[in-house]
């Protein structure tokens, strides 16, 4: 009798793990809208360069404005991973990997919260609706499950009062050849050590311990395809000028992104309710997330995982609300995605054609225009890279730099005076730009320009 109710307590929690951890990202990992983004494209191309090449760039090979001039590509691992699946399957290859990270996310996330609240998929749905506005395939997706798991190594390492294994400090390597975002993981493992070194009995032991590890992970971020500069260019960029003309960059506002700041409001309603019990440190931790969140578009992501990794353990209704996952489940679940991520690499899919993805427009492009200076749309610029052309500008803001990142930006809102500049110092033959661009109007006026194409998404002009 027993055992029939024990299995009927396990039957929902099974449940619960095969839609958090294969459905959902399933669902999540096949959307079109993962690639909208022009980013993506440029991302695609480095990887493809880096494979062709068997290098790493250090100067541009891609733009005319910027050709020969130095880049720092800290990204490059997961461009090589994204390139990798594009040549293996296409676009489905690469939602497939992206759904694979989400797989490797939400398995993480959902293992953490059964073992302290009964409804965990709870966490994984509030994390879900701060996660999807910022969801393409761009490099800091590869990194979410990272971060998620560095959070659990952390919380296991203060459940045993001792700092994280060693070893642990290679996945700051991997980390930092992935994305810029690996400086958040050492600050995560700062406040986790300042933790241990206020709440530990053995005070001397616990900063011995912590001081090694968090050296360990520093020198680990130097292993990277760009030395020293690899490690310090996160932190370069952040002074960069142009950050407020780009949207992730942007303070979060409600408008933007309305399904964060619903979630944001329901969870700070449910622990001024509930009163969940934690350290300090981690609610510190929590706060300066929350600030960078709002302070910056792009850090709603990193709340979001950070909060429904920390958050579960102060809820702890008591010991009878942690579940164990039985070893079935385990071995469904893991059989499961792979599964469904074979089935989504074989399964075609296309992006929607739209400003991130021109390319009915690009295809009708003269093939006298494609090797002349063009002024693009800055979405556009990284299709334009995939496709073999040349762009004036794409999304690697950060080696443009500000001169040319705020000058363009005027020119795209219409300012006649520096477009004529512009054309007379780079010699541009053609443009092509998005239909609600207002330097159309500035170029229909102008005689020296004439219509080549036009369709839902953009417009072709040449310069005779």
């Amino acid at each position: 009798m027993r055992s029939a109710q024990a299995a009927d307590r396990k039957t929902p929690f099974n449940i619960a793990l095969l839609v958090a951890v294969l459905l959902v990202p399933a669902v999540l990992g096949s959307s079109q809208t993962i690639f909208n983004d022009g980013d993506v494209s440029w991302h695609i191309a480095t990887g493809q360069w880096i494979i062709d090449h068997r290098a790493i760039p250090h100067t541009d090979p891609f733009s005319f404005t910027w050709y020969g001039r130095p880049w720092v590509p800290i990204e490059w691992l997961a461009e090589v991973i994204y390139a990798s699946a594009y040549r293996l399957a296409g676009y489905a290859g690469v939602a497939a990997l992206v759904t694979a990270a989400l797989m490797a996310l939400h398995a993480t996330v959902f293992l953490n919260a059964s073992r302290w609240v009964r409804v965990s998929l709870l966490p994984i749905v509030a994390m879900d609706f701060a996660l999807i506005p910022m969801l393409s395939a761009r490099p800091h997706v590869l990194t979410w499950p990272l971060l998620a798991f560095w959070i659990w190594l952390m919380l296991r390492a203060r459940e045993q009062d001792r700092a994280p294994p060693l070893i642990a400090a290679a996945l700051m390597t991997v980390w930092a050849n992935l994305h810029g975002g690996f400086v958040f993981g050492l600050a995560i493992a700062a406040a986790f050590g300042l933790e241990a070194l206020v709440d530990s009995t053995d005070r001397p032991r616990a900063f011995r311990q912590w001081l090694i590890f968090g050296t360990a992970c520093a020198l680990a971020c130097l292993v990277n395809g760009n030395g020293l500069e690899g490690a310090l260019h996160p932190l370069r960029f952040t002074q960069l000028q142009m950050l407020p003309l780009i949207d992730e960059w942007k303070p979060s506002s409600l408008r933007q992104t309305p399904f964060f700041f619903a979630v944001l409001a329901m969870t700070l309603a449910l622990i001024f309710w509930r009163r969940p019990r934690l350290p300090w440190v981690r609610w510190l931790l929590l706060a300066a997330m929350l600030g960078l969140a709002l302070l910056q578009t792009r850090h709603q992501a990193m709340l979001a995982i950070v909060a429904a990794m920390i958050l579960p353990e102060g809820f702890a209704a008591g010991a009878e609300s942690a579940s164990a996952v039985d070893p079935l489940s385990r071995r469904i679940a893991l059989a499961g995605a792979a599964f469904l991520v074979a089935v989504r690499t074989f399964l075609p899919l296309q992006p929607t054609d739209n400003e991130a993805n021109p390319w009915k427009l690009i295809a009708k492009v003269p093939p006298e225009l494609r090797s002349q200076p063009v002024l693009n749309g800055y979405s556009m610029g990284g299709p334009l890279i995939l496709s073999g052309i040349r762009p004036y500008i794409d999304g690697r803001g950060d080696m443009y730099g500000d001169e040319l990142v705020v000058g363009y930006s005027r020119i795209a809102h219409g300012d006649a005076a520096l477009f004529g500049d512009a054309v007379r110092r780079w010699n541009i033959r053609w443009a092509i730009l998005p239909n609600d661009s207002k330097l159309i109007t500035v170029i229909a006026r102008s005689p020296e320009w004439r219509l080549v194409a036009r369709d839902k998404v953009g417009v072709i002009y040449a310069r005779d």
